[in-house]
């Protein structure tokens, strides 16, 4: 589980979806029984004492109306398409729950940028935009050959990375019916590889929690 600093106040905390029910547990005890409404995230907890926590459906799971029914719905296994792609390296996968049982990892060279001043500054910008373009063919390619046969039992498609490159690979024709399961949710990933791509499937699979404290007199 990881949490991190929200925008605007709170915190978002990942919990993976065999752990939700003992977090809401966690949360009841700690700030009472809560209030349980629909919203189009997910469900919102409002706690007795002002505390809130957000519970954001996890990509390709439904919609729910009430907690029990969340929670059911989080753990239940999802085929989930991975797309990671970052500069010149990209991971594709097709995840079954928590098993990766289609999966591709994949490199190719792109230069990095010089300094203001090197040789021929205009001859190295479009060498290294062709192999940027090149890059995002390959991808673009190796996502057609995995997961677009894949695409009638994906639940959804997490991308990762970059998301430039993602935006640059799905806008292959050939991938339409990819882009258009895409979850909102982008993973925060390194520069691909098998070990990163493995992570992904917890991160795609996690339930995303924005929790709000009551505010508190600092005199008490």
């Amino acid at each position: 589980m990881s949490s991190r600093p929200a925008a605007g106040g709170g915190r978002w905390i990942e919990v993976d979806p065999a752990r939700i029910n003992r977090w809401v547990a966690g949360f009841t005890d700690r700030h009472g029984p809560p209030s349980v409404t629909i919203q189009e995230y997910g469900l919102l907890l409002s706690a007795p004492d002002g505390a809130t926590a957000e519970l954001h459906t996890p990509p390709g799971a439904p919609a729910t109306t009430d907690l029990d029914a969340f929670v059911a719905a989080a753990i239940a296994p999802r085929r989930l398409g991975l797309l990671l792609a970052r500069k010149g390296a990209v991971a594709v996968g097709a995840a079954e729950g928590e098993r990766l049982p289609v999966h591709k990892v994949d490199t190719r060279y792109v230069q990095g940028r010089t300094a203001a001043g090197g040789w021929s500054q205009q001859r190295f910008a479009r060498r290294r935009e062709n192999q940027a373009k090149a890059a995002l063919a390959d991808a673009a390619d190796l996502a057609v050959r995995l997961l677009l046969p894949e695409v009638d039992r994906l639940d959804a498609v997490v991308a990762g990375g970059d998301r430039r490159a993602v935006d640059g690979i799905l806008a292959d024709r050939r991938l339409a019916p990819l882009a258009a399961l895409r979850a909102d949710r982008l993973l925060d990933v390194p520069e691909p590889r098998y070990a990163v791509l493995v992570a992904a499937v917890a991160a795609a699979r996690a339930v995303h929690v924005l929790v709000r404290e009551p505010d508190r007199d600092p005199a008490n």
